[in-house]
Formats: C-alpha cells, structure tokens, sequence
C-alpha cells in the first residue's frame, strides 16, 4: 500500500463508499455538507492536508491530517475512510499506519488525535489496533444526527520517535 496527496479525480470513487446516511454522517459528522455530498461540496478537502491510499493502482481509502492549531506539534486525523469492499481486511489499519508514519516522520508531529463517534466501533477498534490512546475530556463533543446526539471518542497517539 502506498499513499498520495489527493487529486480531484479522486473525489467519484470515494463517494461513492457512503451508500447510506449513516455511514455518511459517521464518516463526516455532516461538515461536509447534507448527505449525498457532491464533488462541489467535498472540494474543499482540497485544502486540508488530504491523502488517497492505493494498493497497487486501485484506490482503496482516503484521509486528512489537519493543523487544529499555529503549531505543528500535533496533527488530527480526520476524514477517514476505506472502501466498503475492503473493510475488515487489515487495509484501514495499514492506512493508518502509513498516515501516521508520515505524520511523524516527514511533518515532524509529537502528536495525532481524532475523534470518532461512540456508535462507529469498527473505526474506534481500528484507531486502538494502531496504538492510539482514549483520551479523556472534561466535556465530550457531541452532535445532533437524525434527531440523536451521536458522541465521540477522542484519542490521541505520540510519536514514539521523541
């Protein structure tokens, strides 16, 4: 598996993944925009740091590391997502890791956090699978999804290179 800046040309597989609101919302907690997102709307991945995972030449997952502040010392992982037909085959996993390797290494980050939706225990197994930590808030962000509040757990990694 390999990684790689996102190209635009990308955007059509990768929506195509979210075939039902759920997995929609759980995937972009509707920052995106309503679902379904269009290519218009998801454009503006284009200005986070965005990556696209490949095996061999098929696009197989999809990721951010964004800033949430001035400094670079740590990065969030959002965003991310697999290609339903690979899920469960240790592809979102590798993704990761190559993401947070990148994170480390080439950007020089202390730290990786994220945040994931208590109701996606597919995704929260996978994080910890990596190495990621739970963290605990004193208020634990939550968000209003068809008529429920759907919470998130918040992990973090360090760099284990400082």
């Amino acid at each position: 598996m390999e990684i790689r800046p996102y190209k635009s040309d990308d955007a059509d597989i990768i929506l195509s993944w979210c075939k039902d609101e759920k997995a929609f919302y759980q995937w972009t907690a509707g920052v995106i925009g309503d679902y379904p997102v269009t290519e218009k709307e998801f454009k503006f991945v284009e200005s986070l740091n965005a990556f696209t995972a490949l095996d061999k030449t098929e696009i197989i997952g999809f990721f951010t590391l964004r800033q949430p502040d001035k400094s670079k010392n740590e990065l969030r992982l959002g965003f991310v997502i697999v290609n339903p037909g690979k899920r469960g085959k240790g592809f979102g996993k590798q993704m990761i890791k190559e993401g947070l390797k990148y994170a480390f290494e080439i950007l020089g980050a202390k730290k990786v956090s994220l945040g994931v939706f208590e109701n996606n225990l597919p995704a929260y197994y996978c994080y910890k699978s990596v190495g990621f930590k739970d963290v605990v808030l004193k208020e634990t962000e939550s968000y209003q999804i068809f008529g429920e509040e759907w919470k998130c757990k918040e992990l973090s990694i360090e760099n284990p290179n400082i």
